[in-house]
């Protein structure tokens, strides 16, 4: 009998916490928070350093000027970027003020190690200057990687550049180009000088990069940057009509952004994509496509297929 009354109180209590006395009571301890998923790594093929796949753009989103709001909101996304792991922050002096929002969001976050910054020279002359006054508005003491920006002057700050990283001044040095400008003009310094990183814009609808300059990098030990995954903007704004199919869920995304960056980073030839943003929801939901399951060739071409068809 007095077993029978255990057994009812036991069930009258669990009764009452269910309606309303869990929060006080708990039956049982919360679960931990689950640790964020790894990223997704590349090597630096000239050095061995590894690089997660998902790297930090500043085109457009960080030439925020003196508005401190926007700063502070720059500052949030540098700050989540990496608290997920994040390490590449691409910038250049042709970006207006976004060098020196970066160098103060830095300065706020208190220098993060994982740092590492990438900029460009793009001047037709005072080269040496140029970077040092880039290095001032970043507030650090080097870069890791200079790029001669869109091959201006290359006759110029390429040997500059080499120069430096033999004076340890630099550890990496490349060339970039956009839009698929100038891609025989890339092939040929690829193959003939000692160049780290090589920048090309490569994205589930720009896939010229595959036929030659993805495997030269590959032949030539060179890493490659991916800029404009998304075009700007247009890529993503055009999809967000479009529901996400049924398949996305192969590949662990939950939005077209996700969709669009895995399709990049999956190839093996590139080791890095720099999505550029100032929205802490979007660097968030960009990490994420740096883990999980990735799209094999025949996925990548199937996703570029049905991009492809929706736009």
């Amino acid at each position: 009998m007095l077993h029978k009354l255990s057994v009812r109180r036991r069930r009258i209590l669990q009764s009452m916490l269910g309606l309303g006395g869990s929060a006080a009571l708990p039956l049982r301890a919360a679960p931990e928070a689950a640790a964020p998923a790894p990223l997704l790594s590349r090597r630096i093929p000239s050095s061995g350093e590894a690089m997660p796949v998902v790297g930090l753009g500043s085109w457009i989103t960080f030439n925020v000027g003196n508005d401190r709001a926007a700063r502070a909101e720059c500052t949030a996304v540098m700050r989540q970027f990496f608290a997920a792991g994040g390490r590449m922050i691409d910038s250049s002096p042709m970006y207006g003020s976004a060098q020196d929002v970066i160098g103060d969001g830095l300065q706020q976050l208190g220098h993060p190690p994982r740092l590492f910054a990438a900029d460009k020279v793009w001047t037709s002359s005072g080269g040496p200057a140029q970077i040092d006054d880039s290095r001032r508005k970043w507030r650090i003491r080097r870069f890791d990687l200079l790029q001669v920006h869109n091959l201006l002057a290359l006759d110029q700050h390429l040997p500059m550049l080499l120069a430096m990283k033999a004076a340890g001044q630099l550890r990496y040095v490349g060339i970039t180009t956009s839009e698929g400008r100038r891609h025989a003009d890339i092939l040929k310094i690829m193959a003939g000088q000692p160049i780290d990183f090589v920048q090309v814009t490569y994205n589930a609808v720009d896939r010229e990069v595959e036929q030659r300059i993805l495997p030269l990098a590959r032949e030539r030990g060179i890493a490659v940057i991916a800029n404009r995954p998304f075009r700007r903007g247009e890529l993503t704004e055009a999809l967000r009509r479009h529901p996400l199919p049924p398949w996305v869920a192969e590949i662990g995304c939950a939005s077209w952004a996700q969709v669009l960056l895995k399709f990049i980073v999956s190839h093996p030839d590139v080791t890095c994509a720099i999505p550029a943003t100032s929205q802490l929801a979007h660097v968030r939901e960009n990490m994420a496509a740096a883990s999980g399951p990735m799209p094999a060739a025949a996925f990548r071409n199937s996703i570029s297929a049905h991009v492809a068809r929706l736009l």
